[in-house]
């Protein structure tokens, strides 16, 4: 029995959604929303899609209705999501899952009380060359993961949009790029718990509007306010006395590049640029390159395997694995890195 779903929010990235939805035999498309309706009408004929609205609310109530992603904006994910949970849906929500730490808490609450599933859109767990080094390291193969290094940088990648208004977005390059790059590192490392961050950030380029020859991309909304940082670098401490250090930026004076490694204490991955794992052997220093169609971030591969591991988490043949919990742990860090920043003074994450 395929999983009748529905997409809210039609901003770009909901294109991947319902790209990958089409494409699974395991799921229906059946609705959009949108509060564009015209938006969400070309996106329901370009899809096939037999119900539109611009209202949320019709979507929750309807019975044929099984699972929803929600595409919106940062600020609305809670909200629609704890709704969705608390009208039987289960729920995919694109990452941050919430802006806030007391957001993230209700709905850990939500998925406790109304045992629904809620999938956070981790997207990069997902990817061919990420899902390699999670089997080496359950294995055992890489040892325990003390230290951990990432950073997305965009010299002049500032989307638009509701990404640069922070009342909107509830902040810039560091919870929408970095928060990826965190997640997967932290995954990868066993989901310790955070003790405490250190931040700092900076504004002094601004959206870099000003650029010419320069194909980049761009949010589907029309907002053109900034007000978010530029370039956000941070130190995340866990209680197991492991590190992460994680940079990213939308403007910055340097190359556009994507770095994570990790490191073990019986070996160590390179996952960005591309997939690398070095160790020891026989007194000799090792490098391992796996044989795989991308070595990469495969884009597609990775959200259609995201698509299928959340139908499957729908069909309750498997737990969510990227579940609310989840969320709530990164909205303590990112909340911890920006206060961090806001005051200058590393900051302890309390529970």
């Amino acid at each position: 029995m395929t999983t009748r779903i529905a997409v809210i929010g039609l901003g770009a990235i909901a294109g991947q959604h319902l790209i990958s939805y089409q494409q699974n035999p395991q799921s229906e498309l059946v609705a959009v929303c949108d509060l564009d309706r015209e938006r969400a009408k070309a996106r329901a004929d370009e899809f096939g899609v037999p119900k539109v609205t611009d209202v949320v609310e019709e979507i929750l109530s309807d019975a044929d209705i099984d699972a929803v992603s929600i595409c919106v904006p940062n600020v609305l994910h809670a909200k629609i999501a704890e709704a969705a949970l608390r009208s039987g849906k289960d729920v995919l929500i694109e990452k941050p899952m919430s802006v806030t730490v007391a957001e993230a808490e209700a709905l850990v609450q939500a998925t406790k009380e109304t045992g629904q599933a809620l999938q956070i859109g981790y997207v990069r767990r997902y990817a061919p060359n990420a899902l390699v080094v999670k089997r080496f390291l359950d294995e055992g193969e890489l040892g325990d993961v003390y230290a951990a290094r990432a950073s997305i940088i965009r010299a002049a990648g500032n989307p638009g949009g509701w990404f640069g208004d922070v009342d909107i977005s509830g902040g810039g390059p560091l919870i929408d790029l970095g928060v990826h790059i965190i997640d997967l590192c932290w995954y990868l490392m066993g989901q310790p718990e955070a003790v405490s961050a250190s931040g700092v950030t900076f504004a002094p380029l601004g959206a870099r509007d000003n650029i010419q020859h320069l194909t980049r991309y761009r949010a589907a909304s029309a907002t053109r306010v900034n007000n978010v940082e530029d370039y956000a670098t941070a130190q995340i401490r866990f209680a197991n006395g492991a590190v992460l250090d994680v940079d990213t930026s939308y403007s910055l004076h340097a190359r556009n590049s994507t770095s994570v490694k990790i490191h073990g204490d019986k070996g160590g991955a390179e996952i960005e640029p591309e997939l690398l794992m070095i160790t020891e052997q026989h007194d000799t220093l090792v490098h391992i390159q796996p044989q795989i169609d991308s070595l990469g971030f495969d884009f597609t591969t990775a959200f259609a395997n995201q698509i299928d591991h959340f139908l499957q988490i729908c069909r309750r043949e498997i737990p969510a694995d990227a579940p609310a919990t989840h969320g709530l742990e990164m909205a303590r860090i990112l909340t911890a890195v920006y206060e961090s920043a806001r005051t200058g003074a590393e900051v302890t994450i309390t529970r």
